[in-house]
Parts: C-alpha cells; sequence; structure tokens
C-alpha cells in the first residue's frame, strides 16, 4: 500500500464523551443535532460509507444495511477539545495536561511584553468572537493603527488587522513575534492571524487567516512517514497545525469546497504517502457561530463531493475520513465541545461492513496509517490495519 488520504471534517463530532461534563459538554452531538433540526439533511453517500452505523450515532442518521467500507468512532484520550489537541493526537501525539485558556483575558505584563517587541499598542485584550469584535473595535482600529487582540474558550490568542492598515505580511509578522513570546505558561496552541476588510458596520474577515501552532511535542506520523522517503502533503491548516514539522509539501485553501479540489488534485499526481487535509469552514463559519442551516449544508456539500474524490482514487489507495472534536451549533455554547470522532475508512483493499467498534485514542488513527504503509514509528495508539484489510 502506498498511500493514504486523511480527511478531517474539522468540528464535526458525533457525541459527547463520558468526561464531557467536566468540559461543560455533557449533550453535546455535532452531528446528531444537525440532522435532527436540518429540515432537508441527506447525506447519502457517507451513510453508504457506514456513518449512519457506527456505534452510538445518533438515530437521526440513516443506517446502511451493506456499507462500503469499514466505521468506528474514537475517543480523545489527550486533555481539551481544541484542534491542535485534536490533530496531534489523530497522528499518535497524547498530551498529557491541556494547552493553557484564557477565561479572563490575558494578563496586562504580557500584553505589555507583547507592545514592547511588537512596537505598537494594542487595543481589545478580550474573550471575544471575532466578527462581533471587529465590527465592535474596527474603527478605533483603522483610526490607529493598533491591532486587535482576544482570545476564546480555546487555548489562542488572535490578532486581528484591516489589511488597508496592517498588511498581511506584516500581520504574519506580528504573530511570529507573538509566537516567539507565548511559551510556557502562556503556551496556547495557536497565534492566529485575522485579517480583515470593509468599512464601518460591514467589516468581513477575509481568507487569509494563518495559523502560528507550537511545534509538537515529539515526533509524529508525519516524522516517521517523512523519513521513509515518502511524500506528506498538507491541504489546507495542516502546515499551520504542525508548525510545517514532518510535511514535504502543503497548499493553504480558501475554504471547504478548494480544500477538496486540492485534494483531488494530488489524489491525481504521482505521489506516495500521506495527504493530509483539514476542511475547517465546519467549524469555522457555521459551528462558533451556532449555524445549524450553514453546518448542515456545509456537510450536505461534502457529502455530493465524495463521489468525485473516490473515484480519483488509486486501487491501491485508502481514503479515511475523520474530525478533531465537536462544535454542537444546538447549543448555547459556541465553543468546542469535547465528542466522539467518526472514523470511516474506504479502499479497494478495505473490507466492507466493518465495524472498528470504539477506539480508546484518536492515536490509533495514525498508528493504523503508519501499519498501512509498513512504516515503524514510536507512536502513541493502537493500529486496527487487521480488522480492516482484506487478506
Amino acid at each position: 500500500m502506498n498511500r493514504i488520504i486523511l480527511i478531517v471534517l474539522d468540528s464535526v463530532g458525533i457525541g459527547y464523551l463520558p468526561d464531557s461534563y467536566k468540559y461543560g459538554d455533557e449533550g453535546s452531538d455535532t452531528l446528531g443535532s444537525i440532522a435532527k433540526n436540518h429540515d432537508n439533511f441527506h447525506i447519502e453517500n457517507l451513510i453508504k460509507l457506514g456513518i449512519g452505523n457506527i456505534d452510538g450515532v445518533s438515530n437521526y442518521i440513516k443506517k446502511c444495511n451493506n456499507p462500503i467500507g469499514a466505521f468506528g468512532r474514537a475517543s480523545e484520550a489527550s486533555y481539551g477539545k481544541d484542534t491542535t489537541t485534536g490533530h496531534w493526537e489523530i497522528a499518535g501525539l497524547k498530551l498529557t495536561k491541556p494547552f493553557p485558556t484564557f477565561p479572563n483575558a490575558f494578563p496586562n505584563e504580557l500584553i505589555v511584553t507583547i507592545e514592547e517587541a511588537i512596537g505598537v499598542k494594542t487595543i481589545g485584550n478580550e474573550v471575544a468572537s471575532g466578527t462581533e469584535i471587529i465590527n465592535r473595535l474596527g474603527n478605533l482600529h483603522v483610526k490607529t493603527g493598533m491591532p486587535i487582540i482576544y482570545t476564546s474558550a480555546d487555548s489562542v490568542l488572535q490578532i486581528a488587522a484591516h489589511e488597508d492598515i496592517i498588511s498581511v505580511d506584516k500581520l504574519y509578522e506580528i504573530c511570529s513575534i507573538v509566537r516567539d513570546i507565548m511559551k510556557g505558561p502562556y503556551g496556547v496552541g495557536r497565534i492566529i492571524a485575522r485579517p480583515f476588510l470593509g468599512k464601518h458596520g460591514k467589516y468581513k474577515r477575509t481568507d487569509n487567516r494563518k495559523d502560528f501552532s507550537l511545534k509538537p511535542i515529539g515526533k509524529t506520523m508525519l516524522d516517521y512517514i517523512k523519513e521513509a522517503g515518502m511524500d506528506v502533503i498538507a491541504v489546507g491548516k495542516i502546515e499551520d497545525i504542525f508548525a510545517s514539522q514532518g510535511i514535504t509539501m502543503s497548499v493553504h485553501t480558501k475554504n471547504n469546497l478548494d480544500g477538496i479540489d486540492n485534494t483531488i488534485n494530488f489524489i491525481k499526481r504521482n505521489n506516495k504517502g500521506l495527504i493530509f487535509t483539514n476542511l475547517v469552514d465546519f467549524d469555522m463559519l457555521y459551528g462558533h457561530r451556532n449555524d445549524i442551516i450553514g453546518y448542515g449544508n456545509a456537510i450536505m456539500e461534502f457529502d455530493r463531493k465524495l463521489p468525485d474524490l473516490i473515484n480519483s482514487m488509486n486501487e491501491d489507495d485508502v481514503l479515511i475520513i475523520t474530525a478533531d472534536h465537536g462544535c454542537d451549533p444546538a447549543t448555547p455554547s459556541t465553543d468546542h465541545s469535547r465528542e466522539y470522532i467518526p472514523i470511516l475508512v474506504y479502499g479497494r483493499s478495505i473490507k466492507n461492513n466493518v465495524n472498528i467498534g470504539t477506539r480508546k485514542c484518536f492515536c490509533d488513527i495514525g498508528a493504523t496509517i503508519l501499519d498501512l504503509l509498513s512504516i515503524k514509528g514510536e507512536i502513541k495508539g493502537e493500529s486496527f490495519k487487521s480488522l480492516i484489510l482484506q487478506e
């Protein structure tokens, strides 16, 4: 086997974890809530792969009599429920303590240090919605040139700036400087550049977002695949999440459709190893905004493109579809939720209608990918290759 296509449907969780009460997420079920509350939700192609057959999945998702692949779910073993934690665990890193969060915003001494390093005063320093804060503070930013700093329930520091006031490249430079500062007790998972455009009352974030993550705390499946002389192709924000570590080629994307199209283009090329794609619109545009209809429409859009993706695959390719956490748009919270993630596996060499059950760790995905590629690596997780591969 030469190539795995791994697609993360960002935040498409499938039900709350047993320890979700510790995070205030008991009852969350991202996919189930969408299926229940969306009047015209239909995902026939995902159903054919077995998403409705996964243990514990919502009854609002139809089961398939004979799914064309293997299916299951995974429980998060790391502490936390953020993007970096979820992706790192998929790749074989289990975090024993969560990234720091700042529910009361950042301490003043940290802001002073940041301002001295970047050479300009800042505004904001709040826990806020990104779309709300740029509309509230956008005029002041445009008038003064001071970037807007804010955070959320996640382990992030976000910096927003109008592209006509602070260029995108300059904003990236500022975020890079802040990334170097934010370590140790201030070591948030991500520094996020949030450029926007527009005028008073009509400010809108652009597609030039960029994440500046901490470097992985150890070797991941990406490192081992790269060291084996194979390709590690990152589509979407994967390169940012892993701080470019273990990646041989990358492309950033404008939206989910662009991510899917880029994935298909890479599948059609002569490469071997791993194509690792993150589709972020589910989370960024709909989950965090509690937009049930938009979220459901985005999942259906992916479902419609799924046959094109499958038809582009070679005979020995394997497709794995999963998620990194939840973000239930039907709950009052606009934050991530601690949920099981789906695992759907498809390929000519993969058995049909195989239930791999509930995996104890997202790491099992990374362990299985290395096993399928016949690569040895010291990462967490237990491979389920023997359960899914045809003899």
